[in-house]
């Protein structure tokens, strides 16, 4: 029997966000597969230099919609530090806090899409109509359910008032009850085990070796988490890192759902925190911020699917480069490992483990459109360009479009 191609996506059923993979299989067995991505570029990074840092802060709110509360805190974390100031004690948890419900919203968006692929659709529905509850506290925090517009260079935007208290302690009740029930679900479920246990099995050696991040490295049994380093106020909340040993489909939604109890944890301690914390909630810095040209800075932060990293560079008003290396960046090549040896039906239970955000891992496409026929300028032929290979490898003369 013949290897042959099958073409996964862009636009498929399973798939949530576009994204190309090139299945090599021989009759329903996967023997390798490649990832193509690329179809949700918006020029983000590049938008950043035409503006002042300020109004950066919504422009990196925009690059995920559900994590968007994240990037703001790791863009802002990064200016605060080239200012050399530290936020107001009482604005460090509450950042927190809104970050902690989106990691919960986050995560049960993801299980849910799990339940879903796997045929469980009660489940789906259950899980999110649960998402609601969580999805109602942010609004009544910030304002807004995904696009919270909460952080601001120096702290919080918005203070938390008793009256929410109430309200946020009988959902989190709710929802640490059903966790719990879901939590069982993926670990006992007939059907969930058939689909999900020792399906998609990245072990710990190839974990360390393929190196992904957030979850989905945790639940290879490997302890990294940037909450360890007890930024903002995951020291006073005594954060505890979830991790897993299986490794596969089923011990990564295993550990998004602890991770979600964990949340509740900490959400509960830092609503008591808060009663006791007074002051301001942010610095008082002038509305047109301006850094010393020049200095540049690295901030991590951990969004739900793991580390997020943002590289800024200082022009003084505005930034002169800012990189952004998000987590699905640093995983979704465990991809082409984890689905080696597996069936064609298997592969919408394995990508949906991952919980994979393209939108927000998306840089940019080359094409060159002065060759014969246009085609995609690949990684490899970029590195060949830049070590001097020949000028027709990269279509030189031709004017590529990014």
């Amino acid at each position: 029997m013949h290897d042959f191609v099958l073409p996964f996506g862009p636009q498929h059923p399973a798939l949530v966000e576009p994204a190309h993979i090139k299945l090599r299989v021989e009759g329903e067995t996967i023997k390798g597969a490649e990832l193509v991505l690329g179809y949700n570029h918006k020029g983000i990074e590049k938008s950043f230099e035409n503006r002042p840092w300020a109004k950066g802060v919504f422009l990196s709110e925009r690059v995920c919609g559900i994590c968007g509360h994240y990037h703001t805190s790791c863009y802002c974390q990064g200016i605060e530090q080239m200012l050399g100031v530290e936020i107001p004690d009482r604005a460090k948890h509450i950042r927190t806090l809104v970050s902690e419900l989106e990691r919960m919203h986050s995560h049960m968006l993801a299980l849910g899409l799990v339940a879903w692929e796997v045929g469980l659709d009660t489940l789906f529905h259950y899980i999110f109509r649960d998402r609601e509850l969580v999805m109602d506290m942010q609004e009544s925090l910030t304002g807004n359910r995904v696009h919270f517009a909460m952080n601001v260079i120096g702290g919080v935007r918005r203070d938390i008032g008793q009256e929410n208290y109430g309200k946020m302690a009988k959902n989190l009740d709710t929802l640490e009850e059903r966790l719990k029930h879901y939590l069982s679900v993926f670990r006992n479920d007939s059907l969930m085990k058939i689909r999900t246990r020792n399906v998609g099995h990245l072990s710990r050696m190839k974990a360390k070796e393929l190196n992904p991040v957030g979850p989905n490295l945790r639940a290879s049994g490997i302890d990294y988490d940037v909450r360890e380093t007890g930024y903002l106020a995951y020291k006073d909340l005594k954060f505890r890192a979830v991790t897993g040993e299986g490794g596969d489909a089923q011990e990564r939604c295993i550990v998004r759902a602890k991770e979600c109890l964990e949340s509740i944890r900490m959400i509960r301690l830092s609503l008591t925190t808060l009663t006791e914390i007074k002051g301001d909630i942010s610095l008082k810095l002038p509305s047109a911020v301006s850094v010393k040209e020049g200095l540049e800075t690295v901030s991590r932060v951990e969004a739900p699917r793991g580390e997020l990293f943002y590289y800024m560079q200082s022009g003084g008003v505005k930034p002169t480069r800012v990189r952004i290396r998000t987590p699905t960046y640093q995983t979704f090549h465990v991809l082409e490992e984890i689905l080696k040896g597996h069936t064609i039906s298997d592969v919408p239970v394995i990508v949906a483990s991952l919980d994979p955000c393209f939108s927000c891992t998306d840089r940019m496409t080359i094409i060159d459109t002065k060759s014969c026929k246009e085609k995609i300028i690949t990684k490899h032929e970029i590195l060949h360009m830049r070590d001097g290979g020949s000028h027709e490898a990269h279509g030189h003369g031709g004017h590529p479009h990014v």
